[in-house]
């Protein structure tokens, strides 16, 4: 379609629009590196740091794997998913974020909505 609705929610999301984006199992185009997921979760890098890297990655990423890239984007309809728990600090949020650049609609977290806590996270990408 021309809009792809995006969603979010933690692994166990069983829909059929689901793409694992976890560096554990997932499609490691999206991926972060676990450098950058250990280094968060051992207090060795900041949220700033992370999500800088985080979107780094992801922009080289498209352009080194346009064809998948513009594969996803021409879904109708995608969930990203992730070992976190909702509503915190993730990388599938940074994602969906950088694809509603790209014409996505985020349509929030499947495994327990927060609008509030989306908008501002969003609000603290728009600066990066």
């Amino acid at each position: 379609g021309i809009i792809m609705n995006l969603y979010t929610a933690s692994i166990n999301y069983k829909g059929e629009d689901r793409l694992d984006i976890s560096v554990k199992t997932g499609n490691l185009i999206y991926a972060p590196t676990w450098d950058l997921v250990m280094g968060i979760k051992r207090g060795f890098i900041d949220k700033d740091k992370y999500i800088r890297s985080y979107m780094k990655m992801m922009r080289i990423s498209y352009n080194h794997h346009r064809l998948e890239w513009n594969e996803l984007l021409s879904k109708d309809e995608v969930t990203l998913v992730c070992y976190c728990h909702r509503n915190t600090f993730c990388h599938r949020y940074i994602l969906a974020y950088m694809l509603t650049k790209l014409g996505g609609v985020y349509m929030g977290e499947r495994t327990g909505n927060n609008p509030e806590w989306v908008e501002e996270f969003f609000k603290v990408l728009e600066e990066k």
